[in-house]
């Protein structure tokens, strides 16, 4: 990628605190995922208007089956309702949608959804967004499976300071943002400030900057 590229190439990002948004509410967790779809929608849009080429978000981490059986649920069923309402915009604004981890863990009915909408989107070519559910990246590179593009920045929401399990081969020279916002509290500003804090980085890829010449 080029150094003069004011947004990132390829965007990961870790949906962190739908939850916490809506204990803080005083509200079930569950409509902080709720929350969380519309924010989906909301980041989507922006990063294609920005010219992000790939968009990764970790949506369900392995880890994730540890939580209590019906929020696994109620995001599944969020997880293929949300797609049936937004694959036609996805057509649409070019956007291709590719669903990577695990599926024999996950319901059949979901697994239907998922193959729906990646052949739906196949051909779209203004943006790749990846969606990652039952995904755990050291089991990936333990298996030697297909490896995505390289990513140039990771930004992960809800104050938390860590990768989780989270593209680690993909990552390795990534630029990394933390914010202290709950993923439902994103907004297209957030991410245009993250953006240009991006922009001015000097990345080196363990190489020295060579002294200007006069």
């Amino acid at each position: 990628m080029s150094k003069a590229r004011k947004v990132p190439g390829h965007l990961a990002i870790i949906m962190d605190g739908n939850g916490r948004w809506a204990s803080r509410l005083g509200r079930p967790r569950w409509m902080g995922h709720v929350r969380g779809a519309h924010t989906v929608k909301e980041v989507v849009a922006h990063c294609v208007r920005a010219g992000v080429q790939h968009l990764t978000l970790y949506a369900f981490s392995s880890d994730n089956w540890k939580r209590p059986r019906e929020e696994v649920g109620f995001l599944f069923d969020l997880f293929a309702s949300h797609l049936d309402r937004q694959v036609d915009a996805l057509v649409r604004n070019g956007i291709r949608l590719t669903i990577f981890g695990r599926r024999d863990r996950l319901p059949a009915e979901l697994v239907a959804a998922f193959e729906m909408a990646e052949a739906r989107t196949a051909h779209g070519t203004r943006m790749h967004l990846r969606v990652a559910v039952d995904y755990s990246s050291r089991a990936a590179i333990e298996r030697g499976d297909e490896r995505l593009p390289d990513v140039d920045l990771l930004l992960r929401t809800g104050g938390e300071r860590r990768l989780s399990d989270f593209l680690l081969w993909e990552s390795a020279y990534a630029e990394l943002a933390f914010l202290d916002v709950n993923f439902p509290d994103l907004t297209s500003e957030h991410l245009d400030l993250v953006f240009a804090d991006f922009a001015s980085r000097d990345r080196r890829f363990g190489g020295v900057k060579e002294p200007q010449r006069v």
